[in-house]
């Protein structure tokens, strides 16, 4: 495999072996000689974090707390995904780093948990990428970091433009083309530890109103881990038609897959004896996913403005896995002389998503006003094979003997209309009220072995959620803003049906329901310091959480309500433009969250007792994340030095300290990271990127996850180096 890939690498580097570099200028300066314009451009590599504007297309951002964040600028590890470079300007962001080789990204705020991003609606240029938003609303699709420009957040306040989700938005801008090209051609090519190489390539050009981006990409690693590796690719392709000035239409068609070896879990003795080796050499698990969208707009008129979007997630999540706890060993049967059976598990994803929203402009008296609306409407069919007897193999092979133990249809129709109204009560000041109403229902079809009759379960939902935003303006750099909005969470079928021998789940699940309420302060002082500092408070009612239940000598994990949890906090940016040069920039930032919750009520079953919970703290909700760094650019050279830190949590609702002997519970400790990028734009068509990743090579890990990829300690990478030649023609 790797043969194959260093030759499809040197054809690409042959082939822009002559190419000229185009680069996103930032500051121009022009000097006009009579016949000829010489222009000279310096790419600005230290750039603070922006706010999204306060209308955006059909959406209205006025009063919500947002971020943007230029990729195309960033210096960090964007071959492998680290989660706590790319976010690192986002107050509270915490990652769950798992997996290594950046296949995933599992991200999340306010104490919400990480597990593939789903407590976010996660869209890819406006279009939804989460598999299944009431079967299992998982973010499977995984574009790699290359191909974007943007990251779009907007927090928990976005619930009405969003859906039912208590953690935000996040919205990943892909690269487009100049408009003044026909042809252009970019590639990265990424090395580093443990067999890393990736390769990715992108071409793009205008011919009249037509105009298409491409790109291709391939990433392969051996894993920090050892039974660890990793094989993703992906592609994009994107055909843009500009009928006339004011009407588009944009077709676009996104792929992903990648095969995971799972190395396995760990217990807490084996961390500390050696955080790289392997519980399992059989596990593999696979995601493809496939996204074709179609998308209208019309300006039509200066203050009317339309979107339609049509759109699909189809596809597949696949895993062979040997099921048990860090310290149940897979070995081979003395009596047979094999391994045991794996379990197979399959899901075939068909959701299909319509959405159409228009933005209308109006004034009363001398004050401009906006109001959005939006209809969408989902119909979704995801076909879900579980416990399925696998073969005794190594290799990733999904064959079976005999059918699967569950072979379940979960079916979705749902409709949601929304509307926002910006209204402005002076020059400076504005409120936004706005609400969400959704009405539909999931229906299971199936059958589960051992229980003879079919198998028919219908959850119906119907709720409405109400918001207000306000903003006020000090002036043009700086503004106070407050938001609260009502969220909702359903009770999902992945909730419902449990997915293993070690998971049983609480018949009686009840929707999650709640709010977000936050308030703050943004801008800049003199374009030098740039800040946004805020609070916030999380209300989530029905609290969904795992328990570890020991029950007739028998260890499972219970999925339950746990309870209602409030979480308070502040949120805080701050960087600093120490020098502005003509030929160097010198920043300084810290991004910071400090939070503390509580269950306000709970109860869990311990030891076959029904436990009060309520004063404890909700688990993986540290006190304490902190990012902080310098970022120093001269001339064609940059560099930029990162702290991470992230303060101890816990695993369960119980609030376990001492580590259970599977390592499923007990405390995640705190954790300090340094890492050091250095960027040299070498001329007009070439550049370079080299990192190294933790530093110190700290041996830490961020969760005791309970579900998927297995109960028990998955450590983090330890030192890495990466690095990464860039070519465009």
């Amino acid at each position: 495999m790797n043969n194959k890939f260093w030759t499809y690498s040197i054809i690409i580097w042959a082939f822009a072996s002559n190419a000229s570099f185009s680069q996103n200028i930032s500051e121009d300066t022009i000097k006009y000689t009579g016949d000829e314009i010489h222009i000279k451009a310096q790419k600005d590599m230290v750039r603070p974090l922006q706010k999204l504007k306060e209308t955006q297309g059909a959406f209205i951002f006025s009063g919500k707390k947002s971020e943007a964040i230029d990729l195309t600028v960033l210096l960090g590890n964007i071959s492998e995904k680290t989660g706590r470079q790319i976010f690192a300007k986002v107050p509270g962001a915490f990652i769950y780093d798992m997996d290594g080789s950046g296949n995933q990204m599992n991200f999340s705020t306010r104490g919400l948990d990480p597990h593939r991003s789903w407590e976010y609606n996660i869209r890819q240029n406006g279009v939804i990428t989460n598999t299944d938003m009431y079967g299992y609303p998982a973010s499977h699709y995984n574009q790699p970091m290359e191909s974007i420009k943007n990251i779009e957040i907007v927090r928990g306040t976005a619930a009405l433009q969003y859906g039912a989700q208590f953690g935000g938005m996040i919205n990943y801008i892909t690269k487009t083309t100049p408009l003044t090209k026909k042809f252009e051609f970019e590639t990265l090519n990424t090395v580093g530890s443990y067999g890393l190489l990736s390769t990715f390539n992108a071409a793009g050009g205008n011919f009249g109103k037509l105009s298409y981006y491409t790109y291709f990409h391939r990433r392969v690693s051996d894993g920090y881990r050892k039974n660890g590796s990793s094989d993703a690719n992906s592609q994009y392709l994107n055909l843009n038609y500009q009928f006339t000035n004011d009407i588009s239409l944009k077709a676009t068609l996104a792929r992903s897959v990648y095969q995971y070896q799972l190395p396995g879990p760990l217990t807490d003795a084996m961390f500390a004896e050696n955080p790289r080796q392997s519980t399992r050499t059989r596990n593999h698990y696979s995601p493809e996913i496939f996204i074709p969208s179609l998308s209208f707009s019309w300006n039509i008129s200066e203050n009317t403005f339309l979107e339609a979007t049509s759109s699909a997630i189809l596809g597949n999540r696949n895993s062979v896995l040997f099921i048990g706890f860090a310290n149940n060993p897979d070995t081979i049967n003395s009596l047979t002389g094999k391994y045991a059976n794996r379990q197979v598990d399959i899901d075939n994803y068909n959701s299909f998503y319509n959405e159409i929203r228009l933005r209308q402009k109006y004034s009363i008296g001398n004050l401009n006003n906006t109001v959005a609306i939006g209809l969408c409407y989902i119909n979704n069919d995801t076909k879900r094979r579980q416990l399925g007897k696998g073969s005794s193999g190594s290799d990733y092979n999904l064959s079976v003997e005999g059918p699967f133990g569950r072979n379940l249809h979960f079916k979705t129709a749902n409709i949601a209309i929304y509307a926002e109204n910006l209204t402005h009560i002076s020059s400076r000041w504005s409120i936004t009220p706005g609400l969400r109403y959704e009405s539909g229902n999931t229906i299971m079809e199936g059958s589960i072995v051992n229980i003879p009759e079919a198998v028919s379960q219908k959850i119906s939902r119907g709720f409405l959620l109400v918001g207000i935003s306000s903003q006020y303006k000090l002036n043009e750099q700086n503004k106070f803003y407050a938001g609260f909005a009502q969220s909702y969470r359903p009770v999902i079928f992945a909730d419902l049906i449990p997915t293993d021998a070690l998971n049983r789940t609480d018949p009686n699940l009840k929707d999650a329901s709640g709010y977000n309420l936050d308030f703050g302060i943004s801008g800049n002082i003199r374009n030098s310091l740039y800040y946004d500092i805020s609070a916030f408070v999380l209300q989530y009612n029905n609290r969904i959480g795992n328990q570890l239940i020991n029950e007739n000598n028998v260890t499972f994990l219970y999925r339950t309500n746990t309870g209602n949890t409030l979480t308070k906090g502040v949120e805080i940016y701050i960087e600093s433009i120490l020098l502005r040069a003509d030929d160097s920039k010198l920043s300084i930032f810290t991004s910071t969250s400090v939070m503390d919750g509580i269950y306000k009520k709970g109860n869990i079953i311990l030891n076959n007792q029904n436990i009060d919970i309520s004063g404890n703290r909700p688990e993986s909700l540290p006190s304490l994340i902190t990012r902080n760094g310098i970022n120093y650019q001269y001339k064609s050279v940059s560099g930029a030095l990162q702290f991470s830190y992230v303060s101890e949590s816990f695993a369960d609702p119980a609030n376990t300290i001492m580590p259970s002997p599977n390592g499923a519970t007990g405390i995640v400790p705190s954790y300090g990271l340094w890492d050091v990028n250095i960027g040299v734009i070498a001329s007009e068509w070439l550049n370079f990127r080299c990192g190294v990743n933790n530093l110190l090579n700290r041996q830490y890990f961020t969760k005791r996850p309970t579900t998927y990829p297995g109960g028990g300690i998955w450590p983090s990478d330890g030192r890495t180096f990466v690095c990464t030649v860039g070519i465009k023609l």
